[in-house]
């Protein structure tokens, strides 16, 4: 199977127009044309990952977080960004990239499936899907039951198979409509608000935003960017092998890019 052929494929589950205009998913290092017998899977093309793609012998890496997000003046070996781009190269490795189009079509989806959401609709609309549904980045909806904010937390931490979690509210606030975006989370705090969210679950608050988000009336659950969105890796392992049988697909294993002392 061609990359160009791969990425048409994950094209019909997350179409490339369905991304934030200023992301930059698709094709971005690789021939098209090139033959692609084994895919590796991943979060971040980080060095690590692309060295255990190499042993896998994979000819196409498939990450969620682009590569290459701005202008590139340059590719050099003394510069990380450079260093992982030519070793792809010389590997004669493609990478493709599903990042914001996921967010919209399979993320937020999954990601309310994960913690039982009920009636959820996107918490933020970006667009529209071809029956004139609206689509977007998160799902904001109905728990099947009224929990403590500690027991939402517990619920998250089963769900993504999180050891901890970090809370910004009152542990014993009890929640009912919830709000989930996994990634980046700060910008999804008016849309929770506006929602009426009792909770919103994502990652990377810093200080202030979980501070004023509480002064105005939202709990948050901070997963961690990681956290949340490693869902990623078995959903595309899933994908490809049911539309895509001739394809050996493996999967960079789960482990977060930091740890507690």
């Amino acid at each position: 199977m061609k990359a160009g052929e791969i990425l048409r494929l994950l094209e019909k589950q997350c179409p490339l127009g369905a991304a934030e205009g200023w992301d930059n998913p698709g094709l971005l290092v690789g021939d098209p044309e090139s033959e692609v017998k084994r895919v590796y899977v991943a979060l971040d093309a980080t060095d690590e990952v692309i060295d255990h793609a190499i042993e896998a012998k994979a000819e196409l890496l498939l990450t969620h977080h682009p590569l290459i997000f701005g202008k590139i003046s340059e590719v050099r070996a003394d510069d990380f960004l450079g260093r992982r781009i030519m070793k792809l190269i010389t590997h004669g490795m493609s990478i493709i990239c599903m990042h914001t189009n996921f967010d919209v079509y399979g993320m937020a989806d999954l990601a309310a499936k994960k913690i039982s959401l009920q009636k959820y609709l996107p918490l933020e609309v970006t667009g529209e899907d071809e029956d004139k549904r609206p689509v977007g980045i998160g799902a904001i909806g109905e728990l099947r039951e009224e929990l403590s904010l500690t027991e939402v937390a517990d619920l998250v931490k089963r769900a993504f198979s999180l050891e901890q979690v970090k809370i910004f509210g009152d542990p014993f606030a009890r929640i009912r409509r919830c709000a989930i975006s996994p990634g980046s989370g700060k910008s999804m705090i008016d849309p929770a608000v506006e929602g009426g969210a009792q909770v919103l679950i994502t990652g990377d608050i810093d200080h202030h935003s979980g501070i004023d988000a509480i002064a105005r009336g939202l709990n948050i659950i901070d997963a961690g960017h990681y956290g949340l969105e490693h869902i990623f890796r078995p959903f595309m392992v899933e994908y490809l092998e049911r539309n895509a049988a001739e394809l050996t697909v493996t999967a960079e294993p789960f482990a977060e890019p930091f740890f507690y002392v």
